[in-house]
């Protein structure tokens, strides 16, 4: 509401007012979107060992989090299922929302399914899946009416088998 109020200020007072993303991981929100009430999430992703041994298992984890914006947080929209907004903090973590795995292979220009997970009450996230080839892996949540979507990709090496 405080960006709103203040661009009406400056329009009245004959300024321009240029808006940036609050997040750089979203350069381009949803036109969907109000930017007074959205929530710019952000996805922190890892996959681990790098590099992975073929027929081993690649541990797939991260975190999902919504800026901490008191226009969002206590404002028009409030966000239900996410840990309390301390003063100092910018982020904080979103549960119970549903992130897609994806993987490319090296050389393909297709993604495939991998899995679909939940975050945990604290926000986290992590599968488990056997190596096969090298590429590069993408978690993937889609947003929702209040929140922007946001992605994470990390690339592994897949090397021989171990013995």
């Amino acid at each position: 509401m405080r960006r709103l109020a203040a661009g009406l200020a400056a329009a009245a007072l004959g300024a321009t007012m240029v808006a940036t993303a609050a997040s750089p991981a979203l350069a381009d929100p949803d036109p969907g979107l109000d930017p007074d009430a959205a929530g710019y999430t952000s996805l922190k992703f890892d996959a681990n060992p790098e590099p992975a041994w073929r027929g081993r298992p690649i541990d797939l984890e991260g975190k999902l989090s919504v800026q901490c914006d008191e226009d969002y947080i206590s404002g028009l929209v409030s966000v239900h299922h996410a840990d309390n907004c301390n003063d100092e903090e910018r982020w904080h973590r979103l549960s119970w929302k549903r992130i897609v795995i994806l993987f490319q292979p090296d050389g393909s220009g297709r993604w495939q399914y991998v899995d679909s997970v939940r975050t945990s009450s604290s926000g986290y996230f992590s599968t488990s899946v056997t190596a096969r080839t090298s590429g590069t892996f993408r978690a993937v949540f889609e947003g929702s009416r209040w929140l922007s979507p946001s992605e994470g990709r990390d690339w592994v090496r897949v090397v021989g088998y171990r013995r």
